[in-house]
């Protein structure tokens, strides 16, 4: 019987060695010093007992939901924040305990950012269904038969139903807001069940964006999630360190560093948990003893380009053909790259792509949300009586700009040298 064994290289702190299967795996076997105790209260999946710096979010919350205890319809209401500050987590914790008071309430979640779920009217309307305990097959059914067994599921139940709808932007972006208006409107036929929305957004202006009909019935209540702050953070993260790692695994400085990183996030705590975690995977990898500053060095390098990389992934075409624009006029040495620059590649990517071509001013908001997300740096400048532009620059290191390129290659056709394709694909 003939043994393979697969060698390869790793680079760790700084050196660069081979290492066979059976080395890697003998260094988690005969660590008898591990790095996590419990790795997972460092994810998004823990949810607390105690809830650190939302104390007055949770009680908000709490008034506005309170009602269904006594089998009373509530309020729809809409949470807002940035990225990582808390949001669907109270959201959960306080709907989880809601629930507990109330056998008849009944929570409905679901994340409209996860692919294969939201992406068009049908396939939401399939994971309502199988919430409610129905199966219905991935294509095939009309959407009015889809909307009548939701209606008459939700009848059958005789409870408070309460839809979270997590990154609700997302699925209007996609398909419309027309179903949400759908949604709001079920309670007008219902008799021995009401449906109440729970709306997540990291983007505040959202609403602005929904039809009239829809913002009047869907946000009657609005709640605010600020960013975390440093402290609050350290908090956060010195609280979950005391049962994600085994004892004298941190060392000082560590979780004041994490906690800096992300309070410039915008007071990210995810991202903070992230680092944190990461930081404590890399030095498992290295079979280091204890995490130290330069593991949160690498771990945040690690971050960025991950993060990076899937926000660029997870943009709508529009979206990806504006970024595309700005990268062909990097790439051709363009300075201070303005929106009307932008604009005129962008007509030529949609023309070659058999994408609608959208206004200079709805390009100006796709760039302007890029820039948010971080994946491009925007500023106003003046130009005295011309007026005001914005200049446009992609600081990102090489190595994830490559990764960019190859998405945006694959979605939009232009090849290596930046040059557009002729073949067009309809849409």
């Amino acid at each position: 019987m003939n043994l393979f064994i697969i060698k390869f290289q790793v680079k760790c702190g700084g050196c660069v060695g081979q290492q066979t299967l059976k080395d890697i795996f003998g260094v988690y076997i005969q660590n008898l010093n591990p790095i996590f105790h419990e790795k997972n209260t460092l994810t998004d999946r823990h949810i607390p007992l105690i809830i650190e710096h939302r104390e007055e979010q949770i009680n908000t919350l709490a008034k506005i939901l309170a009602p269904a205890i006594r089998d009373q319809k509530i309020s729809n209401t809409f949470i807002f924040g940035n990225v990582g500050t808390g949001k669907t987590l109270v959201t959960k914790h306080v709907t989880a305990e809601l629930a507990k008071n109330n056998p008849k309430i009944n929570i409905l979640y679901v994340n409209c950012k996860m692919r294969g779920v939201s992406d068009t009217e049908y396939r939401l309307l399939a994971e309502l269904l199988g919430k409610l305990g129905k199966e219905v097959p991935s294509t095939g059914l009309p959407t009015t038969q889809l909307y009548k067994n939701f209606y008459t599921l939700l009848e059958e139940t005789e409870k408070l139903n309460i839809l979270i709808l997590d990154e609700i932007d997302v699925i209007v972006k996609k398909i419309g807001d027309e179903i949400l208006y759908n949604l709001t409107r079920i309670n007008q036929d219902l008799k021995k069940s009401t449906l109440s929305l729970i709306g997540i957004s990291n983007d505040v202006s959202f609403t602005e964006q929904l039809d009239p009909r829809v913002k009047s019935s869907l946000s009657e209540e609005e709640l605010i999630f600020p960013p975390y702050n440093a402290m609050q953070l350290q908090n956060i993260l010195t609280k979950r360190a005391e049962t994600a790692f085994t004892l004298n695994t941190l060392s000082v400085g560590v979780i004041a560093k994490c906690a800096a990183l992300a309070a410039q996030e915008h007071g990210d705590a995810r991202k903070a948990l992230d680092l944190l975690r990461i930081a404590g995977e890399i030095a498992e990898r290295e079979n280091s003893k204890q995490i130290i500053i330069s593991h949160v060095d690498c771990a945040e390098e690690k971050l960025d380009s991950d993060r990076t990389v899937e926000a660029v992934r997870t943009q709508p075409k529009q979206s990806l053909a504006v970024l595309a624009s700005i990268i062909l006029l990097s790439e051709e040495g363009k300075e201070d790259i303005q929106t009307g620059d932008v604009f005129e590649i962008y007509q030529k990517i949609c023309a070659n792509r058999g994408l609608k071509i959208l206004t200079q001013r709805r390009v100006s908001d796709l760039i302007g949300a890029l820039d948010m997300v971080g994946i491009i740096n925007t500023h106003v400048i003046s130009k005295g009586r011309y007026g005001r532009t914005r200049e446009i620059r992609i600081l990102l290191s090489q190595p994830i700009l490559k990764k960019i390129r190859t998405i945006l290659e694959d979605n939009y056709l232009f090849d290596g040298l930046g040059r557009y394709s002729k073949k067009k694909e309809g849409h």
